[in-house]
Parts: structure tokens; C-alpha cells; sequence
């Protein structure tokens, strides 16, 4: 084996000893085996809430475990590789060199996205995560756009299995929508998706412009941790205007024939959250509620750190704001403004490839953490 190449499985070796050591494999094992037992209790679905909870951490452990296992073997397995391709000749040993290249780099792609979730030490970067999606300035463009960036946070979810659980979507007029809010309802899911918080900017020619001319339109992303019970988040019930109303789809059609949609008014604040997809008003005004509590988590957080653009994106969607660059036209590109990192394919991105954006995007808030 090539001193370069035991030198990079040597900085490997390295880079997953940490990440194993961060995790706690041994302490992991034990947990899901705490979890199981607690899954396996047939009295554990007389609570829902804590039902999903504990089911939800199990799989989420034991995918963790599983992958940090995996990482393992296949390092353990690379020198084999390297081994068989040496005894080969001629094509065959190019040919096996290559596959060993080949998943050298592999591994080495995967042991870095592994090592990502190490860095996600946050307070509340356990939680799952609530996500709120504004059209800004541009019009019916923007409102496009927004339904645009639903699709794609919805995409990358659905591709690493995590359950998405959508509370509202207000539609536009003409085409997208005009906000909408959704969890994504997995462990990690906050500290994970809270480095998308921001503005978002697309370039390209617009399909609702008849003259064909470019346009540039902004989406707000806003990521939110869930609330749970031990955040002490109470509301007076005086303190919230209730209001119903029937629920609407494209185009202000109304889906259903009862007053099932609920708007919550927080009075002090003056926040205002609406949820509609759930079929029950009750239903709905519990979802309300859990969105309404995670606004207030927010601001009760900002006022007692003085940092009001911790956990909220708490911007413009307008110019001289925006955090990431969707440029359709005249050129293709995907560009993060912080981070610098970049994709010249756009379509992969839109539809979900976003694990290259929320890598660097922890790495950076990691190194300003830091600074």
C-alpha cells in the first residue's frame, strides 16, 4: 500500500475514532436497550405524546449506531482492498485499485457527514425542528419560490427518512404560496436544519412574466426548535383570541364544509399562527398551540441573551439580506453566501440534495461559535 494512501486511512482511522468517541458507542448500545424495553411496554401508547418520543429516539439511536458501525467495518475492510488489488496484474489490478480508490473516498465523504452530527451540541439542537417558510419581495414569483423551497426541505427529508408533519399552508392567489409552517419530527432535526435560517434569493426567467424577463424573488426561512414540557412556555389562556374559519387550498377553494381551521392571536405579542391541515378544530388548535409555544420559546430566548437572530431568522426577505443564491439565469449555480459552498446543478438541489449545504453550514457555525 502507496504511503499516501496509508497516511489518508491513517487521518481516517483518526476522524472516526473521534466521532465514536463523541457518541459514546457503548453508552448508545445501552440507551437503545433502555428504549427498547420502554417501546416494548404495552401501557406506553396511553401517552401518545411520549409514545412518539421514545419510538422516535429508538430509531433514530439505532440508525446512529448502525451507520457508526457500518463506518467501521468498511474502514477496516479498505486495506483488504488495497491488499487484493496488489496481488492482481496488469488491467485487473488497475481496475481493483480503482474500486479501492473508489470507496476510500466514499468512506471518507461519509466518516466527515458522521462527524457533522458530532458538532451539533447546542441546547436545543436535539429537538425536532419547526420550519417556517414566508414568501418576501417579487411578487408572484416569490410566492413560487416559497412553494419551491417547501418542496425541496420536504424532498430532503423524505430522502433521510424523517417524518414531515405539515400545520399550515396559505396559498397565493395566482401560483405558490404565501407562508407555510411544517415540523420535521426526528432527533437532531433543529440543530440540523436551523443553519437553512434565512433569506433565500432565486435569479431566473420568470414563467409569469409574458415578455420573458428575469426576475429576482426572496423566500424567508425561519427554523425553530419544538417546545417541549420542560420549557416552562405557559400562556394564559386570556392572554390568546381564538378565531375558526374553513379551510382553503390553490386558489382560495375551500376544502371542507366545517369551521375546522383555527387562528391563534397571542394578545402581549401580538403573534399571530394559523393551522389547517388537521381535520378536527381541536386538532388544529393543538398544533396551533405547539407552533404559538415554540414563537414564544424563541422570543423569551432572545430577550434573555440579547441575541435576536439566535434562533429566529428575524430578517428582511429583500436584498442585502439573503444567505443563499438560487441563480436559474443566465448561468446555473446554487451558492451559499456564508459558507462559499456551491453546486452548478440547481434541479438536484430544489429537489432535496441539501446535505452538502447543511454540512458546511454546521462547520461554519461551528468556526463562528469559535471566533
Amino acid at each position: 500500500m502507496q504511503p499516501d494512501v496509508s497516511a489518508d486511512l491513517a487521518e481516517l482511522e483518526t476522524t472516526l475514532s473521534t466521532v465514536e468517541r463523541v457518541l459514546d458507542i457503548d453508552e448508545l448500545a445501552r440507551r437503545i436497550d433502555e428504549l427498547e424495553h420502554q417501546a416494548a411496554d404495552p401501557e406506553l401508547w396511553n401517552d401518545q405524546d411520549n409514545a412518539q418520543k421514545v419510538t422516535s429516539e429508538l430509531s433514530y439511536a439505532q440508525a446512529t449506531l448502525r451507520r457508526a458501525r457500518d463506518l467501521r467495518s468498511r474502514l477496516d475492510d479498505v486495506p483488504v482492498l488495497y491488499e487484493l488489488a496488489d496481488e492482481e496484474e496488469g488491467d485487473a489490478a488497475a481496475a481493483a485499485r480503482e474500486d479501492a480508490d473508489s470507496e476510500r473516498a466514499s468512506l471518507r465523504s461519509d466518516i466527515e457527514a458522521m462527524e457533522v452530527r458530532t458538532l451539533l451540541s447546542g441546547e436545543y439542537d436535539p429537538r425536532e425542528a419547526l420550519v417556517n417558510i414566508r414568501s418576501g419581495a417579487g411578487g408572484v414569483d416569490a410566492a413560487d419560490f416559497a412553494e419551491m423551497l417547501m418542496r425541496m426541505y420536504v424532498r430532503w427529508a423524505e430522502k433521510h427518512g424523517h417524518k414531515v408533519e405539515v400545520y399550515d399552508t396559505s396559498y397565493a392567489e395566482e401560483a405558490g404560496i404565501k407562508s407555510a409552517t411544517f415540523a420535521v419530527k426526528d432527533p437532531y432535526m433543529y440543530g440540523t436544519l436551523s443553519v437553512e435560517q434565512g433569506t433565500h434569493r432565486l435569479v431566473r426567467i420568470s414563467p409569469f412574466d409574458n415578455q420573458g424577463r428575469r426576475q429576482t424573488s426572496f423566500a424567508e426561512v425561519e427554523v425553530l426548535p419544538v417546545v417541549e414540557t420542560t420549557d416552562s412556555i405557559e400562556i394564559p389562556e386570556n392572554d390568546v383570541r381564538v378565531d375558526v374559519y374553513r379551510s382553503s387550498g390553490p386558489g382560495g377553494q375551500s376544502v371542507n364544509t366545517t369551521d375546522s381551521a383555527v387562528r391563534l392571536t397571542h394578545i402581549p405579542t401580538g403573534i399571530v399562527v394559523t393551522c389547517q391541515n388537521e381535520k378536527s378544530q381541536l386538532q388544529n388548535k393543538v398544533a396551533a398551540m405547539k407552533v404559538l409555544q415554540a414563537k414564544l420559546l424563541e422570543r423569551k430566548r432572545q430577550e434573555e441573551k440579547a441575541a435576536m437572530d439566535e434562533l429566529g431568522a428575524g430578517g428582511n426577505a429583500s436584498w442585502g439580506n439573503q444567505m443563499r443564491s438560487y441563480v436559474l439565469h443566465p448561468y446555473q449555480m446554487v451558492k451559499d453566501l456564508r459558507t462559499e459552498y456551491e453546486v452548478n446543478n440547481p434541479q438536484t438541489v430544489l429537489d432535496g440534495e441539501l446535505d452538502g449545504f447543511i454540512e458546511a453550514g454546521i462547520r461554519w457555525r461551528m468556526r463562528s461559535d469559535e471566533d
